[in-house]
């Protein structure tokens, strides 16, 4: 399951959401876990994806 980091404009805590792709597409708002505040920005974070295989 996909992470999604934020960081709220309000607290300035950073704080993570575990959600899935449909989940992400179908919640309109994210509010942070600290304060309930809807004033959050994602942070763009990179990702690397785990194989079996050898490349």
């Amino acid at each position: 399951m996909p992470a999604y980091e934020y960081v709220c404009k309000d607290c300035l805590k950073d704080f993570t959401i575990f959600l899935s792709l449909k989940e992400y597409d179908e919640k309109s708002k994210i509010e942070c876990v600290h304060c309930g505040s809807d004033k959050v920005q994602r942070k763009f974070t990179g990702f690397f994806a785990k194989t079996a295989k050898k490349s």
